[in-house]
């Protein structure tokens, strides 16, 4: 895992100087505390911060393919880097290391931007391609790995992190107020946007060419819910567990110590035992745990590590745990209020005591519906669609209204919080449901001038967005697709990003395997949510 950053200066082709490079990766120097790298030539520089784990002397960056004319920095891990390089030798390519940057490098000089659909893993790659005179970034499938840019119509900057960015001189860093109000209902700034008007994200799946022509963005995967198999339970088990272990095996591949995340719960418990399996051997795992019984699960985590005989480390948080919170807001530059961003900072931090690597259970809920709001969405569908939508908006608006306001009580008892969301259409419904400030209490925050500003911008758009986007008219297949576009990237990825990063910690998510997301996509709604929890 790493840090990169750089500039190019488009308009003007001012030459860029390795010591502005230089300013950029040191602001993020603990993504990458093993080595720095720079290449600069001209209007074009690259900078690289590396915390090394495959090929530990031969895969510094920046790297380039033989004759020099393609220049690259990558954050990330390449888990079929092998195949690829199998294949690229037989068409005549020349290898000078083992690590899966080279193998990027000359996928990229032999297919262009068509490359990026045959990596298996997660990235964030910035690509220089002197034949053309452009600059190529690329963010892998889900977002696992972060990539922000900002363009002024003359220089493009870039960095894993926005700080980086705006170590750039004259780069405007205006505050977006679109990006405020979505912050404001959902407690995270969703993709395209950051919190600064000219600061944009990569989007997953999605690359970006930066050119004299200007930019242009191209999307390269994409997630369908559009099919489904029908088969039995048992064929979907053995089809699932196949696919999972093959993901956790893949993930495996490191010349640096790993272990594993272990909550006690059934994502990562399931990556621990399936990382037992595999080995043969002892795992090293790592567990927080809190002094409230209501929110401490180190008694499920040590059940799991006393049955798969891993070595086991735990911690309990303190009661001024609170005091990280400063540090964080340095490292996640813009609004962020996940308030499981200081356990999971704590149990990396647990975790880079004895490894470099470890394998988490991000992504179960959102591939399988596990959250318990996806239980009391489909609930709620139901009664929509016992009504007609104006008498159901005449009914329930009113009963909301009448109402009184309880935020404080669970969702279940919090019948106004019901009552508006059956009144409105389901995606309108479900946005509602996971917003911190519904439109009313918004209204009440935002200074009038900058409601006025805003001129009618809804935050829900986005959902609206996606939901139209899924490929399905199965309720509960286009609500998890929202999700996988905004949450899982987000706050889930964003969170274990900088949380591990900090750390100088490489999280690796073998539920966030693409081509497992897509076997899982196609299992019925009907076998993903059932009873009482999904």
């Amino acid at each position: 895992m790493c840090g990169i950053a750089g500039l190019y200066n488009i308009g003007t082709l001012e030459p860029v100087t390795q010591g502005l490079v230089k300013a950029m990766t040191d602001t993020i120097s603990y993504r990458g505390p093993d080595a720095e790298g720079f290449f600069v030539a001209g209007p074009v520089g690259l900078g690289h911060r590396r915390l090394s784990i495959i090929d530990l002397e031969g895969g510094r960056q920046p790297m380039s393919n033989d004759d020099g004319t393609i220049w690259i920095v990558f954050n990330g891990e390449i888990y079929n880097f092998q195949e690829l390089r199998e294949d690229l030798v037989k068409k005549g390519y020349r290898f000078k290391t083992r690590s899966d940057t080279e193998a990027i490098v000359y996928l990229y000089e032999e297919l262009g931007e068509e490359c990026f659909q045959h990596l298996r893993g997660m990235f964030a790659i910035a690509i220089w391609d002197a034949r053309k005179r452009q600059l190529v970034l690329a963010r892998d499938r889900v977002g696992k790995k972060p990539l922000f840019y900002a363009y002024d119509g003359s220089r493009i900057a870039f960095g894993s992190e926005i700080k980086a960015i705006l170590q750039v001189p004259g780069m405007a860093c205006d505050l977006d107020l679109e990006a405020l109000s979505d912050y404001f209902s959902l407690l995270y700034v969703p993709a395209p946007k950051s919190i600064f008007k000219q600061v944009r994200k990569v989007q997953p799946g999605h690359y970006l060419v930066a050119s004299q022509d200007g930019i242009r963005e191209g999307k390269y995967w994409d997630l369908s819910f559009a099919h489904t198999l029908e088969l039995s339970e048992l064929e979907w088990c053995e089809r699932i567990i196949e696919a999972y272990r093959e993901a956790v095996r893949i993930r495996m591949i490191s010349d640096v110590p790993l272990g594993a995340f272990l909550s006690g719960g059934v994502d990562s418990s399931s990556v621990v035992a399936l990382m037992s399996e595999l080995t043969g051997g002892q795992s090293i795992t790592s567990s927080i745990g809190f002094h409230e019984k209501e929110f401490d699960e180190l008694e499920y985590a040590r059940l799991i590590a006393d049955r798969f005989h891993t070595k086991h480390y735990e911690q309990v948080v303190e009661p001024d745990a609170a005091g990280i919170v400063s540090k964080l807001a340095w490292h996640y530059d813009e609004p962020f209020a996940d308030s499981s961003a200081i356990p999971t900072y704590y149990v990396s931090k647990i975790a880079r005591q004895h490894v470099t690597v470890v394998l988490s259970g991000d992504g179960g809920d959102e591939n399988f519906a596990g959250y318990r709001r996806y239980m009391f969405d489909q609930r709620e569908n139901r009664v929509r669609a016992l009504l007609p939508a104006g008498l159901r908006k005449a009914i329930f608006g009113t009963l909301a209204a009448l109402y009184p306001k309880a935020d404080w009580a669970p969702r279940f008892l919090r019948g106004k919080a019901t009552f508006e969301s059956l009144s409105c259409s389901h995606i309108e419904g479900y946005f509602r449901s996971v917003s911190a400030c519904g439109p009313e209490l918004k209204a009440r925050l935002l200074h009038q001038d900058v409601a006025g500003a805003l001129k009618g911008y809804d935050s829900a758009d986005l959902f609206r967005h996606y939901y139209d986007r899924s490929g399905s008219d199965d309720p509960l297949s286009r609500i998890l697709y929202v999700d996988i576009k905004t949450y899982l990237p987000d706050d889930i990825l964003v969170k274990v990003d900088r949380a591990s990063m900090a750390n100088s910690l490489e999280v690796r998510a073998p539920l966030l395997d693409h081509k497992f997301m897509e076997l899982i996509a196609t299992i019925p709604s009907s076998m993903k949510l059932r009873g009482p929890v999904g």
